[in-house]
């Protein structure tokens, strides 16, 4: 299974910014699709972005103009910029791999990287 190793969290202001960024053990170029999620204290995970192994991205309208998805397959890396930030941003980020081979899909999550956005 592909490994996912998430970073760049931490503490920001509201209307400020940060870049995740999501390390994956393996070629993402064989991954159909790269996602961040992310789930907030008591709620549900919920989609924040996803990119395509044709760079096709898609975002939930919550983040739409704020947050940048985008990936790197010479680094096997993929980046969430997240700008704007509003204290409802506050999660737990993760990040995921979504692939389809044989018949078979295969999904695999990170560990997940704290984002809090507070004054």
């Amino acid at each position: 299974q592909v490994q996912l190793v998430e970073s760049g969290g931490g503490l920001v202001q509201p209307g400020g910014s940060l870049r995740l960024s999501c390390a994956a053990s393996e070629d993402i170029f064989t991954i159909n699709t790269m996602g961040w999620y992310r789930q907030a204290p008591g709620k549900q995970r919920e989609l924040v972005a996803t990119i395509t192994s044709g760079y096709s991205t898609n975002y939930a309208d919550s983040v739409k103009g704020r947050f940048t998805i985008s990936r790197d397959n010479a680094k096997n890396t993929v980046d969430l910029e997240m700008s704007s930030l509003k204290p409802e941003d506050t999660a737990v980020y993760y990040c995921n791999a979504d692939r389809q081979r044989g018949g078979v899909r295969y999904i695999n999550w990170g560990q997940g990287t704290q984002v809090t956005v507070s004054s």
